[in-house]
């Protein structure tokens, strides 16, 4: 079976029940693409790798309000 016939079954048995319509197969790709590569960056910024991208600017932003929050 392959998997749009089985989004198709759980989408017909939901219906059925009257429960909500499951995911589309796909639907959350990128997002779980995005929070690997996030986890990467952070494991590299514990092991004392240079972060890049999005980790970068959050530590960044992070540390700029550090100096603020203790004075």
């Amino acid at each position: 079976m392959s998997i749009t016939q089985q989004y198709l079954l759980d989408s017909y048995r939901a219906r059925q029940l009257g429960e909500p319509a499951p995911p589309a197969p796909g639907a959350h790709d990128w997002q779980v693409v995005r929070e690997w590569h996030d986890r990467r960056q952070f494991h590299a910024v514990l092991a004392g790798r240079p972060a890049h991208g999005r980790v970068r600017l959050a530590l960044r932003r992070w540390w700029s309000l550090w100096p603020r929050a203790l004075g």
